[in-house]
């Protein structure tokens, strides 16, 4: 499944709610699905900058594939959340669609309506950090 067809599968799952709140439950219920990751990639290189909690991302290449792995604070359920949605669109992908992904879905499930700004900013910098990884590996 490409990068496009697993964005349409999301959007066509939020299409299934019909308020805010909703929305964000499913979110949240997304990252209490996400695995934990080992302590060892629980380290200040890991967090993700401008997060309004504190999130670590664990990046790796696997093959010809880059794989991301996160968790948070056991009180950011949002934030976990977010991560979630961008680790089940991005992670297995190659580094090229991953640096050139146009990640449309945030919009078309009105993201910007669920997620405060502060979350919003948070979310940028999840999406900046796992593209300047695929990036350097294009580069290397």
């Amino acid at each position: 499944m490409t990068i496009n067809e697993k964005q349409d599968a999301l959007i066509e799952d939020f299409d299934l709610f019909d308020d805010q709140l909703e929305k964000t439950q499913y979110i949240i219920d997304l990252g209490k699905k996400l695995s934990p990751i080992a302590e060892e990639y629980k380290t200040d290189d890991n967090l993700i900058k401008g997060c309004q909690s504190r999130v670590w991302l664990h990046t790796e290449m696997r093959g010809d594939r880059v794989y991301f792995e996160a968790d948070s604070e056991p009180t950011a359920q949002i934030s976990k959340g977010l991560v979630s949605l961008l680790i089940k669109i991005l992670s297995g992908e190659k580094p090229e669609d991953v640096a050139n992904a146009d990640l449309y879905f945030i919009d078309k499930i009105g993201m910007s309506t669920i997620i405060t700004s502060r979350r919003a900013g948070g979310l940028a910098s999840m999406i900046v950090r796992m593209k300047d990884f695929a990036q350097k590996q294009l580069i290397a």
